[in-house]
């Protein structure tokens, strides 16, 4: 579990094939206080630790996940952004955010505001249920606001401190984003879905 805030980047040092899969190898001050089978959010996608030293660490993507999620894209060179599974004990900040990905969205836009930023985000209609004007959403693992809602569209404004310390500050229309809906939204449509398909009879 996590909550979208995002403690730092990452630099990916490695990437390499392995059958369907993807090891990654990420260069991160991280690195350090990690452990093997540690969980950790890549770009809002859960992975987990398999090797780690002082100075960069290796996860593993599978292909399921590489289907879903913009980690398949991944280079060395590119920026990921890294945060750790939360603590119990402390404020939760963003909002509950699981590193599930429901699947990728397409940056349409990118326009500075004096000031901030604001993005343009196009996603699949099939997810329109689950996105509501002024909630949340985990965009790249960064958890942020939603406004200006289409059922195919959705707009973020970012504040400078997030533009300067996440990888949203290299993206571009055309870039592909991982999403994650509010978890709250996909049980309450599971919900009136499986009311509608068995309702109860008294």
């Amino acid at each position: 579990m996590f909550t979208g805030i995002i403690e730092t980047m990452g630099t990916v040092a490695a990437a390499k094939p392995s059958g369907g899969n993807l090891e990654l190898t990420i260069h991160s001050p991280l690195a350090q206080e990690l452990k093997i089978d540690q969980s950790v959010s890549h770009n809002g996608v859960c992975l987990t630790v398999t090797a780690v030293d002082e100075r960069q660490y290796t996860t593993v993507a599978v292909a399921e996940t590489l289907q879903k999620t913009n980690l398949g894209s991944l280079r060395p060179g590119h920026s990921v952004n890294l945060e750790r599974a939360m603590v119990f004990n402390s404020r939760i900040d963003g909002h509950i955010v699981q590193g599930h990905v429901d699947g990728t969205g397409v940056c349409e836009s990118v326009s500075a505001q004096d000031g901030s930023w604001l993005y343009r985000i196009g996603f699949d209609p099939e997810f329109a249920p689950l996105i509501v004007e002024k909630g949340s959403i985990c965009l790249n693992g960064i958890s942020l606001t939603v406004f200006d809602i289409a059922t195919d569209a959705f707009s973020v404004a970012i504040i400078p401190y997030t533009y300067e310390h996440t990888n949203i500050q290299y993206l571009q229309p055309g870039d592909t984003v991982n999403l994650e809906f509010d978890i709250l939204g996909k049980y309450v449509a599971r919900q009136l879905i499986t009311r509608a398909s068995h309702p109860v009879t008294t």
